[in-house]
């Protein structure tokens, strides 16, 4: 791209805080032009940190800024996220949106995009995280060859909508679908454990393949953003292996599938036999064997993602891609996290939960000091 880039502003400082940090990135194809918020001293002092105008008004914001980005929520979360931008369509300027939102705010938001003659992006955000960008080519290489016979998933009720873009992304579509209804432990077996499940499970069908799906479905309200245990595992089994996106972030897993040949019936030792899959790793790394830790995932990882999220807009707006096109993609997904939600019930709520404790890798290890020893 030659010449002076396109502007943006940024609707939103709490999330907007990774888009701010894309932004900000070499490889963005945006100048960030300013920040749109209430006017709190926590936007004001991210205004001055990157040097643009702090706008409290949607009427505020240049003519000349190309595109906005609303990480603000909407009603599936209590905010004006979808209000603010079809204020912003309505004033010429293109639109990516964070996710999530109702399905009626979508399609109201898809329309004001088409009746204002403007591009409009509803953002699901991990599909753009590098790891996960990596699972997805990789099940697409897989499965052009390879017959899915199994779907694993397992994910935080805060990241459903996004687990089913990844999993539509990797297989090319969610269609159909269908769920069972949620099946309870008998209550003698339940109170074995003392406490309940941190997971539940669903079983179904998913882009027309067996799906078993398991949700974290609790939260504090208190500290709506902690306390999840992870946000996606996904593993896909083929007839010739499976592959695992272990979190969000990393690694990505590919471990081929057990398999004892015929010649090993003739032969002295069972290692002996000739067949080339024996000389397979039974899990590989596709890509770094660790994933990155949680300052990267916050000051590259995810910037990166925003980057690339608003490189795609960009693309939509230099082609003059219709938005109904990805936005009805987002609706079935809508309707397929709903459906979900339904069957899942209401989140279970938790007050006062205490902070975890954290452990790497090397509390696990045989020389890891025991506690309470003497150093």
């Amino acid at each position: 791209m030659s010449g002076r880039r396109p502007r943006v502003v940024v609707a939103g400082t709490k999330f907007g805080r990774v888009y701010l940090a894309g932004t900000a990135r070499p490889d963005s194809p945006y100048e960030l032009a300013g920040v749109l918020a209430r006017g709190s001293e926590r936007s004001a002092r991210i205004a001055r940190h990157y040097g643009v105008p702090l706008f409290t008004d949607p009427e505020q914001v240049p003519k000349d800024v190309e595109a906005c980005c609303v990480v603000v929520g909407a009603g599936i979360n209590g905010g004006p996220g979808a209000r603010l931008a079809g204020q912003l369509m309505a004033r010429g300027h293109h639109v990516l949106q964070e996710h999530p939102l109702h399905a009626r705010e979508l399609a109201d938001c898809l329309r004001a995009a088409r009746e204002h003659r403007v591009v409009y992006r509803l953002n699901s955000h991990y599909v753009h995280v590098e790891p996960v960008r990596r699972f997805i080519a990789a099940a697409r290489r897989l499965l052009a060859g390879q017959r899915l016979l199994h779907i694993d998933a397992v994910c935080g009720f805060q990241v459903l909508y996004t687990l089913f873009d990844i999993l539509g992304r990797a297989l090319g579509g969610v269609r159909p679908w269908g769920f069972a209804q949620l099946g309870d432990l008998p209550p003698e077996v339940a109170d074995l454990a003392g406490a309940p499940p941190v997971y539940r499970g669903l079983d179904g069908v998913l882009a027309g393949v067996p799906c078993t799906l398991r949700l974290q479905n609790d939260m504090d309200p208190a500290d709506p953003d902690n306390h999840i245990h992870l946000f996606h595992r996904v593993t896909l089994h083929t007839e010739g292996g499976h592959l695992t996106l272990l979190n969000t972030h990393g690694p990505v897993l590919w471990s081929p599938r057990p398999y004892m040949p015929q010649d090993m019936r003739a032969t002295v030792r069972m290692e002996e036999s000739g067949a080339p899959c024996f000389g397979y790793p039974s899990a590989e790394p596709l890509g770094p064997a660790a994933g990155p830790d949680q300052r990267h995932i916050l000051g590259e990882l995810w910037p990166e993602a925003t980057a690339a999220a608003l490189r795609a807009l960009r693309e939509d707006i230099e082609d003059g891609t219709d938005p109904g096109r990805d936005g009805q993609y987002h609706l079935t997904l809508s309707r397929l996290t709903r459906e979900v939600t339904d069957r899942f019930g209401p989140v279970r709520l938790h007050r006062g939960t205490p902070a975890p404790q954290v452990l790497p890798a090397t509390a696990l290890t045989d020389d890891a000091p025991r506690p309470g020893a003497r150093p």
